[in-house]
């Protein structure tokens, strides 16, 4: 081709301009997809928060939060335990305090679940009771123009009007507690509406447990004290030895109430197998309800606690007290009270110190202090035996072992007043120069090494119990839900909506036809087997009439009864 020819076929090609542009094949780039907004975004959350998928992943989570909760250490139950576990872990502890893992219940990611939990069980529960609310104001629903479709149908002809038919099918179906009416030329009737009422109630139930944990946990308070025989204790908490509340919690929320412990008793097993183990336990007290309450007497025994008002006093320990009287190297009583020893054994072997922190004179004038730590065996089996061999007080013995010089308690760091502090203290020594200790049995008298004074093991062991003050205000509403929830269940699993329509319509024939159809809210054999029931109770009262081809002379009252079927076999009927 020549140059000439090349530029006038170029010359020549149509310039299209922007009708080009609209023909071209090129991708056009897609339109922007209109924003949802605020308040779309909002719908959609509060949509996807409410659905029934989102609740059951919530309370999965809930689940899964609560296990460290269990496994690990808390700090609101034992801050000793805690403690514990951070020396031993120097690099693990840390990250679990970030977590939050020390005190689970009321981290903000657990709240955070808990608060989640809780609105979209109200926002399923609200459209779902309205929904109810409107099925139970309304009627079943008429039948439908088939019923040979339905999962149990049967059918027959009878001799009696359409009019009987349906009258006596609405009297026996609301008689079967169903809830009919005459719609048209059939009877319609549901029942199994205490299903979907029980679902609400295992749902509202829920909410209410959630409530009252939640209040349980903000106003709970958890304390326990040791009672010796013959002393009491006022609901205050400079009373408690150990005392724990919720973040909601004040001092005005403690019931006001009193009590003395008369006595305590124990039996336990003296023969066989289980030798010393437990068969009851009692404590006698006087209680008074408020600051001027009649004092009143009662038993509390393990499980069975004492009720006042919102709290509960439980008995959760035991232990005995030996009461001891020391005196000064002139005789002065200097100590005489009664010592709570805790046990180290189911046997109740104990242990405990005697502390003497004013008043005591040694044998050359000088002020001091002692401290004597207490081994305690109720029953001594003898020879070289360290432990007791029987809870009960059928043989006591004491074993001390006395100190003197500083306890150190007027140094200003607190101590237990069941455990020693010999930093500052020295050992009396014996003749030979070994450490100074002794046995005694009830009365008998320890004498100090050079006269420093005695100790003497009185003739009278008393007893302790140990009691756990518990207030949960919520603690009756949970016990509601939790059985609201398992009647609730127990109705959504165990009861089955259905629905029967009768339809009795005259044939071409003059003969009327009978027609029931049954169809369940769920799965069920049931619906065939009540439906077989219903048709034999109204074929008694209409029987059965012979078929147009039947040249038979038979008695129509003698027709076999109707034989409910299942839809894919209606063609059998």
């Amino acid at each position: 081709m020549s140059k000439t020819e090349t530029e006038h076929t170029e010359n020549t090609e149509p310039d299209l301009g922007a009708a080009g542009s609209q023909l071209s094949t090129a991708p056009a780039e897609p339109p922007a997809a209109p924003g949802l907004g605020i308040v779309g975004w909002a719908r959609w959350f509060w949509r996807q928060l409410t659905s029934m998928r989102v609740a059951l992943l919530l309370l999965l989570l809930l689940s899964l939060g609560a296990i460290p909760g269990s496994l690990i250490p808390q700090s609101g139950a034992d801050i000793n335990k805690v403690a514990d576990f951070q020396k031993a872990h120097k690099t693990l502890a840390p990250v679990y305090d970030k977590l939050g893992l020390f005190h689970v219940y009321s981290s903000v990611w657990f709240s955070a679940i808990y608060i989640l939990l809780f609105v979209s069980l109200v926002g399923c529960i609200i459209p779902r009771a309205w929904q109810f609310v409107g099925q139970l104001r309304g009627r079943p629903p008429g039948a439908p123009k088939r019923l040979d479709r339905l999962p149990a149908y049967t059918t027959w002809r009878t001799a009696a009007e359409p009019e009987e038919i349906r009258a006596a099918a609405l009297k026996l179906l609301k008689k079967r507690r169903f809830r009919a009416h005459l719609a048209g030329d059939a009877v319609a009737a549901e029942k199994g509406y205490v299903r979907e009422f029980g679902n609400l109630v295992f749902h509202i139930a829920l909410i209410v447990l959630l409530i009252a944990f939640a209040s349980g946990q903000m106003y709970k308070s958890d304390g326990t004290k040791l009672v010796v025989e013959g002393d009491g204790f006022a609901n205050s908490i400079l009373q408690y030895d150990d005392f724990k509340s919720g973040s909601m919690f004040s001092t005005d929320d403690l019931v006001p109430f009193s009590f003395n412990l008369r006595n305590f008793s124990a039996s336990y097993q003296t023969s066989g197998p289980s030798k010393g183990t437990a068969v009851s336990f009692k404590a006698d007290i006087d209680y008074s309800e408020g600051a001027y309450g009649k004092s009143k007497r009662t038993t509390i025994k393990v499980n069975e606690p004492l009720h006042i008002e919102d709290a509960k006093v439980y008995l959760v320990s035991h232990g005995y007290a030996p009461v001891i009287t020391v005196r000064d190297s002139k005789g002065k009583v200097v100590y005489h009270d009664a010592v709570p020893l805790l046990p180290l054994d189911a046997n109740v072997t104990s242990q405990g110190v005697v502390k003497v922190m004013d008043g005591y004179q040694n044998a050359k004038g000088v002020g001091e202090q002692l401290g004597i730590s207490l081994f305690f065996l109720p029953t001594y089996a003898g020879g070289s035996s360290v432990l007791s061999s029987f809870p009960a007080l059928d043989n006591p013995v004491l074993n001390l072992t006395p100190y003197h010089g500083d306890l150190g308690v007027n140094s200003g760091i607190p101590q237990s007043v069941y455990q020693l502090d010999k930093t500052h203290m020295k050992e009396f020594k014996d003749s030979k120069g070994a450490q100074f200790r002794d046995n005694l049995k009830p009365g008998q008298t320890m004498q100090l090494p050079n006269g420093a004074g005695s100790v003497t093991f009185e003739k009278d062991v008393k007893e302790w119990a140990g009691f756990e003050i518990v207030q949960e205000p919520g603690s009756g509403w949970a016990l509601g839900g939790a059985l609201a929830a398992i009647f609730g269940l127990a109705a959504s699993l165990f009861i089955q909506r259905r629905r029967v329509w009768v339809r009795a319509v005259r044939g071409a024939d003059g003969v009327t036809v009978v027609e029931m159809g049954g169809l369940g809210r769920s799965e069920s054999a049931k619906v065939p087997e009540e439906l077989g029931d219903l048709a034999g109770i109204l074929y008694d009262q209409a029987p059965g009439a012979p078929d147009p081809g039947d040249t038979t002379d038979d008695d129509p009252a003698e027709s076999p009864d109707p034989e409910v079927v299942p839809a894919e076999g209606a063609e059998k009927r």
